[in-house]
Order: C-alpha cells, then sequence, then structure tokens
C-alpha cells in the first residue's frame, strides 16, 4: 500500500502567492490554504498538516503571531513551519528562527528550491516519527519485562529518571542523558527469557535458581542485538552490565571498576535504589534513610565509588521523582 500524500498547510493574504504554490506544490502533496493567520490556526488545529508554508505580512495577525500561537498550543507546535515572505532582512530571517521556524524562503520563490525546502523537512519528520516510533517499542518492550515481575511499570519510570539525573551530574550533555533515560527501560528485557517458578518466587532463590536468574542480563543483550542505532546500542550496553560491581562480584561477567560502562555503573545504582525502596514479592519496601545508608556502605564494593558522592548530592532530585511516581501512599518514605 502506498504512503498517502504529505499535507500541506498554505499561508498567505495575496491570492496570487497562493495560486503559483499551487501550481508548484499540489502534484506532489495535499494542499490546504488560508489567507489570514486566525484562519490558519483553525486548520492546523482540525487538520494537523504535516508542514506549514507562512507569510509573514498579513493583516490582522501576521506571520509571526501566528507561528507564536502555533508554538504555545501542545497541539500544534510540533507542525513545522517555513516562513515565505517579501522580508528579506537578517533580522527578519532571524526573528523566524528565534520564533520557531524551521526554515526561512523569500519571495519571489524559485519552484525548485521551494519543492528541495519542502522535500528536506517533510523527511527529517519522517525520521521523527521513525525515532519516536522506535522509542515507543523500546519503553513498552521494558515494560513488559517488569510486568512479568509483578511490577506495575512504574519502576521502569522511576529508575529511568534517576539515572538521566545521575547521568547528568557524571557530567553528560542533555542528549547524551536524554539517550540515557531513554534506554535505561530496557535493562531488565532479559528477565523474559527467566521460567516463572523463578522469577516470581515469593522467597529467597536457591543456588540453581540463581544461576537461572543471573543469566537474564545476557539474554536482554542477546534480545536487543548488536544494533546501528546508537539507543539500542546503549539499551544493550545497559542490559549486559547493570548487574556488574565494582569490585568484580557481580555478574554475569564479573567485569570490574572501570571495565563497567559508565551507564552500566549509573543503571546498577538506579535500579538498587528503586528496588529497596519498593515492595516486591520477596521482601517489603526499606525507608529511604536505610537504602541510603545501605548505598553509602557499598561505595566502592557494589557501586562506583566516584558516583555515590553525585547521587547524595542529588538525593533531593531523586525523591522529587520518586515522590511523582509513588506506587502506594504508604510506600516507606
Amino acid at each position: 500500500m502506498s504512503r498517502s500524500k504529505h499535507r500541506i498547510l498554505v499561508v498567505d493574504d495575496e491570492p496570487a502567492n497562493l495560486q503559483l504554490l499551487r501550481y508548484v506544490l499540489e502534484d506532489k502533496y495535499r494542499l490546504t490554504f488560508a489567507t489570514d493567520g486566525a484562519k490558519a490556526l483553525q486548520l492546523a488545529r482540525l487538520q494537523h498538516p504535516d508542514l506549514i508554508l507562512m507569510d509573514i505580512m498579513m493583516p490582522v495577525m501576521n506571520g509571526y503571531d501566528t507561528v507564536r500561537a502555533l508554538k504555545a498550543d501542545p497541539a500544534t507546535r510540533h507542525i513545522p513551519v517555513i516562513f515565505v515572505t517579501a522580508m528579506s532582512e537578517v533580522a527578519d530571517e532571524a526573528m523566524g528562527f528565534e520564533i520557531g521556524a524551521v526554515d526561512y524562503l523569500t519571495k519571489p520563490v524559485s519552484p525548485p528550491i521551494v519543492l528541495a525546502r519542502v522535500r528536506t523537512h517533510l523527511a527529517l519528520v519522517g525520521v521523527e516519527e521513525l525515532n519516536a516510533t522506535r522509542l515507543q517499542i523500546i519503553q513498552r518492550l521494558g515494560r513488559a519485562a517488569e510486568y512479568r515481575d509483578n511490577e506495575t511499570g512504574l519502576h521502569v519510570i522511576r529508575m529511568s529518571h534517576y539515572a538521566q539525573v545521575l547521568g547528568r551530574a557524571t557530567g553528560m550533555d542533555e542528549e547524551d542523558a536524554e539517550q540515557l533515560l531513554n534506554a535505561a527501560p530496557m535493562h531488565d528485557v532479559g528477565k523474559i527469557g527467566i521460567p516463572d517458578h523463578i522469577l516470581l518466587k515469593p522467597g529467597k532463590l536457591d543456588e540453581q535458581e540463581w544461576a537461572v536468574m543471573r543469566r537474564h542480563p545476557y539474554i536482554g543483550y542477546k534480545i536487543i542485538g548488536e544494533q546501528d542505532s546508537p539507543l539500542l546500542s546503549l539499551a544493550a550496553e545497559i542490559a549486559y552490565t547493570h548487574h556488574e560491581k565494582w569490585d568484580g562480584s557481580g555478574y554475569p561477567r564479573r567485569l570490574q571498576g572501570e571495565d563497567i560502562p559508565l551507564a552500566g555503573r549509573i543503571v546498577a545504582l538506579a535500579d538498587v535504589f528503586d528496588a529497596l525502596t519498593t515492595a516486591r514479592p520477596y521482601k517489603p519496601a526499606w525507608p529511604v534513610e536505610q537504602a541510603v545508608a545501605y548505598i553509602r556502605s557499598a561505595s566502592g564494593q557494589h557501586f562506583d565509588p566516584d558516583l555515590v558522592p553525585l547521587f547524595l548530592d542529588r538525593l533531593p532530585e531523586l525523591l522529587d521523582i520518586r515522590e511523582r511516581w509513588l506506587e502506594e501512599p504508604a510506600a516507606a518514605r
């Protein structure tokens, strides 16, 4: 089945300009037209076009004000806008980009340039949609593993936000910290491969059962596989290494110190903190003070000794996240 044509909203108060853009675009795209900013806002909210071509100099509501209104509305803020205008001063162009336009074309327009710019920005929309879909799949697969483990799915939300905070604390830039937030929910996906009688056992596991349970990081790594995608590659790394310990006593490979990737060390701490402070089939929730004391005592053994002070410094922020995603009002504080 062929993909339906992208919808483009064209906004200009001059009929001749609308007619020119119709001539340039109508063979390739579905077009809707508006002659003023108010009508453009109405159509954008109703039709959710893939792209908007916007004049600036219009009566009643100019293009700048229209774009500001589009960006202020959650329903339309993500629609890319290209200004198409006779205003050619550098300051005009700078203003357009400042308020959120993705491109700026000056009149009289060149049809090949219009087509090229439209095609480029619609391709970027497609990439963003693909990335958003991939992220949703990752998050849902992570939650599937948690549901098998008698979790509500809030665990992966809390611990991934903890990991993002700790990532920032280590000096990660916003993009890398966001990547960590999005990859962390896959940390326990390997539990999908663990039998229920072990995974859901209410008491302690015996040694044979533990041997099976310790396979889940490798299973998770194999489920995700080796990927070209940086996000999936990070998710696989986290799945494989989040049960390693700083002193080399962890599993599955007994990695030690900085041989454990930083993301694995961060998720290990975030995961344990959340596991300790929430009820599990085999234990009640610990009070936060007891969990913090344990993490202090395990610095240099279970946890990266440089990471623990950062955890303590950011504890108020972590507790705000915990409160926001708390499972039960009676959970330990």
